[in-house]
């Protein structure tokens, strides 16, 4: 057990395998363990390498076996996929784990603090409210609009359905379920609204995140995003790198010596590339009010491209700033002659 230097676990919600291997990559040992045994082991295991996928629960375990001594990495489930030899099962996916982090070219993922952790919570719940809340306004407008009420596209007629119900004759009974559609409405409004100003809180608290609402077109809710799901950004080789990972760069197909560029690959998390392609877009719609080098960029770009192209190129541009002010602690200077 002594020379073991590297541990694959293939996690699971109660059990986990265990894989050991020696510095030329011998097996050693396998363990099914549960949770409790697992940190067991691990609190009385010599410090070496231990390598898990980056899903549920891996965060929180990396903290955990990082505070025993264990050097700890995460790799993205994709990355592993490849090494699965044969037939699947969980102490080949363990053994896979750790073939993949042998790689000298592998990718890891950086594991997150509590703090970003609760962050990323607060985004994920904010998300699946607004979907609910849009859900809502969309069944009260199809509701009505089977009994031959029309409203305006939107979530503005909400605040005036009780006047818009009185006007109409409608049926009792699809009053009362209009009515309760109503009231999980503002329920749900008001739960944004709350989760909003808890995010506001963090971000009050969080000096990265108020540097990087200096970034134009960059509001409370992406400087959050950016702040939970990048960190300080050091996981990342450059500014490229941060961009490609959330799919802002384009897809590629090339062969034969000849580079065949395609759209944006729209890899990586989704979350982020809509909030900055929506900050790109925010800052076009005001571009006659803008200045500075920025804005003669993004003009001379439509003048010869479509504007959603020069969005996704302006977004690409805005996770790269975000990126860089992150990994070099600096602010962004509005001003062309500045050095961010």
């Amino acid at each position: 057990m002594e020379d073991v230097t590297l541990v694959g676990i293939d996690l699971g919600k109660h059990t986990f395998h265990l894989h050991g291997q020696d510095k030329k990559g011998k097996g050693l040992f396998r363990k099914k363990l549960n949770r409790k045994q697992t940190i067991e082991f691990f609190a009385t295991f010599h410090a070496c390498t231990v390598v898990m996928e980056a899903c549920a629960g891996a965060h929180h375990m990396a903290r955990k076996l990082a505070s025993f001594g264990h050097q700890v990495k995460l790799i993205s489930p994709q990355f592993v996929r490849p090494f699965v030899k044969s037939n699947k099962n969980d102490f080949v996916d363990a053994e896979a784990i750790c073939e993949a982090a042998s790689r000298p070219a592998m990718r890891f993922v950086t594991p997150k603090t509590e703090a970003r952790q609760v962050l990323s919570a607060l985004h994920r719940v904010r998300e699946s409210l607004v979907r609910d809340r849009t859900k809502t306004v969309n069944q009260v407008h199809g509701f009505l609009l089977e009994f031959g009420v029309s409203l305006p596209v939107g979530k503005a007629t909400m605040t005036r359905l009780a006047a818009i119900l009185a006007e109409h004759s409608l049926p009792p009974t699809l009053v009362v379920i209009l009515e309760r559609l109503h009231a999980h409405y503002k329920y749900l409004n008001e739960q944004v609204t709350e989760n909003d100003k808890e995010i506001s809180r963090h971000l009050a608290a969080d000096e990265l995140g108020q540097r990087l609402l200096a970034i134009p077109g960059v509001g409370p809710i992406t400087a959050s995003v950016l702040t939970a799901e990048m960190g300080d950004g050091t996981q990342y080789q450059n500014s490229r790198d941060f961009a490609a990972a959330v799919g802002l760069v384009p897809r590629q197909y090339s062969t034969g010596g000849r580079a065949n560029l395609l759209g944006i690959s729209r890899r990586g998390d989704k979350n982020i590339r809509r909030l900055l392609v929506s900050c790109a877009r925010s800052y076009m719609m005001r571009l006659d009010k803008q200045t500075g080098a920025l804005a003669d960029w993004v003009r001379t770009l439509l003048t010869r491209r479509h504007s959603n192209v020069v969005a996704c190129a302006l977004a690409n541009k805005l996770a790269r700033t975000a990126w860089a002010m992150a990994t070099h602690h600096t602010v962004f200077h509005s001003d062309p002659t500045a050095v961010v």
